[in-house]
């Protein structure tokens, strides 16, 4: 991404999005000028935006919202789910240009062209989603620094894209770190601070903030581990619980994780995954993934908990998924999309070990999924 900030008499520069297959739209530029390549695909959250943006599963991906108005709220540093935005662009309809929040620190664009990310708005944002609805997440280029329309669409078409990257590596932490601390609460306008009595060691492949949190809400201390760690450094940390992050790019990708779970799975040590690590974890059981033609991204994606025949309305954010052929006789599938039908979630029978595809710790989102985390605390304790 190269862009540099945009002053407030260029409000109204030209920019264009270049896709892959040629097909181009044009719009005024936001946050930073310049150019920037990615993934485009879209979210159909309505709210969220700030947690979307800075959520390090998205890294190397344009996103597009499809609700209209985005930047209504602001931006403030405690709804941060990482220390920095992830995304490479962003792609919206019509964004606001007041800002009404008593929590706003700034506002959108401004924060955007301060993080140097390259924007665009001002286009018909719903048949850019009905073009990547009918012919899939494709690599685009948005410019808004000049460059020709023939070298933006070279330069789409000569991206990597995500088949085939490991961008666990890219995001994870270098080293193990500690959380300790709980979910926001708005009366008081600060942090909790639990009582805390167990304690999970949490692979980082990308994680959100938001998912530390809902663990120490439930009395977890977490130590938060680089994605490369060995089994027995895990281990030697004598954790309660291992937690499996979410995280972007593509799992099959990541083998080295996927070695390091197959050999936790040894231990009895109960284990949560969730959306990369329910992927890694999958791989490790013995089960495949594959890339969606257009992924899920959303807050409001129904699935139906198998084992109960609940429905939940679930948080969504990922672009690859695994694959239901081949199921090992040990575990048992216990979630489904109820869009498509694809895997959301998994057990392996007789063991404290599941996972889920989609983000029960929302953030944006519902918390029909919250339930995920009691589970996971209260399998530490039974054990």
């Amino acid at each position: 991404m190269h862009g540099v900030p945009m002053t407030q008499h260029q409000m109204t520069h030209q920019a264009i999005l270049v896709l892959a297959d040629g097909r181009i739209f044009r719009g005024q530029a936001l946050g930073a000028l310049g150019h920037t390549v990615g993934e485009v695909c879209f979210n159909t959250s309505m709210t969220g935006y700030q947690e979307i943006l800075t959520d390090p599963s998205y890294t190397d991906q344009i996103i597009t919202f499809t609700y209209p108005h985005i930047g209504n709220v602001g931006v403030n540093a405690v709804d941060m789910e990482s220390d920095s935005v992830s995304v490479r662009g962003l792609i919206v309809r019509a964004p606001t240009r007041i800002t009404s929040n008593y929590r706003a620190e700034n506002d959108l664009g401004t924060w955007l062209a301060e993080c140097n990310v390259v924007g665009i708005s001002d286009i018909d944002t719903r048949a850019l989603v009905r073009h990547l609805r009918d012919n899939g997440a494709q690599n685009g280029v948005i410019v808004s620094d000049g460059m020709s329309e023939e070298a933006a669409l070279e330069l789409a078409r000569g991206w990597d894209g995500l088949e085939g990257r490991d961008l666990v590596g890219q995001v994870s932490r270098t080293k193990v770190e500690s959380w300790d601390t709980g979910s926001y609460d708005l009366d008081v306008a600060k942090f909790t601070t639990p009582e805390l009595n167990a304690h999970v060691v949490a692979l980082d492949f990308g994680c959100k903030r938001n998912i530390f949190r809902k663990l120490v809400d439930r009395g977890l201390r977490v130590s938060i581990v680089p994605a490369a760690s060995s089994a027995a450094d895990i281990l030697a940390l004598k954790p309660d619980g291992l937690f499996l992050s979410n995280g972007p790019g593509d799992p099959a990708a990541v083998g080295y994780a996927v070695d390091t779970i197959r050999e936790l799975l040894k231990s009895d040590v109960p284990i949560f995954g969730i959306c990369m690590g329910h992927q890694l974890l999958s791989q490790a059981l013995g089960l495949s993934t594959f890339k969606l033609k257009f992924g899920h991204r959303g807050g409001n994606h129904p699935v139906k908990d198998e084992t109960t025949g609940k429905i939940e309305i679930t948080s969504q954010n990922h672009g690859f998924a695994v694959s239901d052929t081949d199921v090992p006789t040990h575990v048992e599938i216990t979630h489904r999309s109820l869009f498509d039908g694809t895997v959301e979630g998994l057990r392996v029978k007789g063991k404290p070990v599941f996972s889920v595809q989609y983000h029960p710790e929302a953030s944006p989102g519902p918390q029909d999924a919250d339930y995920l985390f009691d589970r996971f605390a209260d399998s530490i304790r039974n054990n």
